[in-house]
């Protein structure tokens, strides 16, 4: 009796700590077999969420458990590496900065090597999402304060970005000083402003739309587009074709294209903003 119980037992523990949710990973894990599994859902003891994905017992709604639910079928703690978590609206929701919403969940995965579409779920692909910017609230995994501002200025209107803001002040959130105004949406695009005003270099447009893609950094006149890399968004060989070929389109429309990792903008400064002033300046006899 007591080995029929023990999945029972995990499967429990499991669930109590995700909100209800539960991976068919983790199931196996605990030591159900394919058929235990689907019998279960035939019983009425599992309810599919997404594909591979279950809530324990009932179908009650809940917010935690859709929420919790979404980063776990992108990878989230069941695929460790991943980095899936809560963002842009949800993420606020969570912190209790917007109210929640009936709809798609917003789950930032800044690997493009993760998984792909799943109902239900709004996937955003970060160019630079750094571990400081992720963190944990009632264990579900999701952007920080500041990250979860940064990324609304994209996805929500000036009133709603402004309240969201009273709100986070207003429970005292760490949310940065340059969350609302400057258009950053990372530490390390940040820092890379912060660099160019500090050496004084023309100021670049932040997070510029050009086609159907969304630049970190362009100064429009010289025709100079920067992009910011952070590892965990731009390691693999998928993310490191995504990233030529997006090259190669703003070259065809007349864009020369700078890459800069968080360790040169971090550690090599000097060597990023001589390169910089190279490239912003007009040679010597030009008129």
């Amino acid at each position: 009796m007591e080995d029929q119980r023990a999945p029972d037992l995990e499967i429990a523990r499991v669930a109590a700590r995700q909100h209800g949710a539960i991976s068919t990973r983790q199931l196996r894990t605990a030591g159900l077999s394919k058929a235990a599994i689907s019998g279960r859902q035939r019983r009425g003891r599992l309810h599919c969420l997404h594909r591979g994905l279950y809530a324990v017992g009932h179908i009650a709604p809940s917010n935690e458990r859709r929420w919790m639910a979404a980063v776990l079928a992108l990878g989230g703690e069941d695929e460790l590496g991943s980095g899936a978590v809560l963002s842009h609206r949800s993420a606020a929701a969570l912190w209790g900065l917007l109210p929640p919403e009936e709809g798609r969940v917003d789950i930032s995965l800044p690997s493009r090597n993760g998984r792909g579409k799943r109902k239900g779920i709004r996937v955003h692909r970060p160019s630079s999402l750094e571990p400081a910017e992720t963190t944990q609230r009632f264990g579900i995994p999701a952007t920080s304060p500041s990250r979860t501002l940064a990324d609304l200025r994209s996805v929500v209107s000036g009133r709603e970005l402004r309240r969201a803001t009273r709100q986070a002040n207003f429970f005292g959130l760490p949310i940065g000083p340059e969350v609302a105004s400057d258009g950053t949406r990372s530490e390390l695009e940040r820092r890379f402003l912060w660099l160019c005003g500090r050496h004084h270099l023309l100021t670049p447009v932040v997070n510029m739309r050009i086609g159907s893609m969304t630049v970190d950094f362009c100064w429009v006149e010289q025709k100079l587009v920067v992009e910011t890399d952070g590892y965990r968004a731009h390691r693999g060989r998928t993310a490191f074709e995504d990233d030529r070929a997006r090259d190669l389109r703003l070259r065809v429309l007349g864009y020369d294209v700078l890459h800069f990792s968080y360790r040169q903008v971090f550690e090599e400064p000097e060597q990023v903003v001589e390169l910089l002033r190279a490239t912003l300046l007009p040679p010597a006899g030009a008129t």
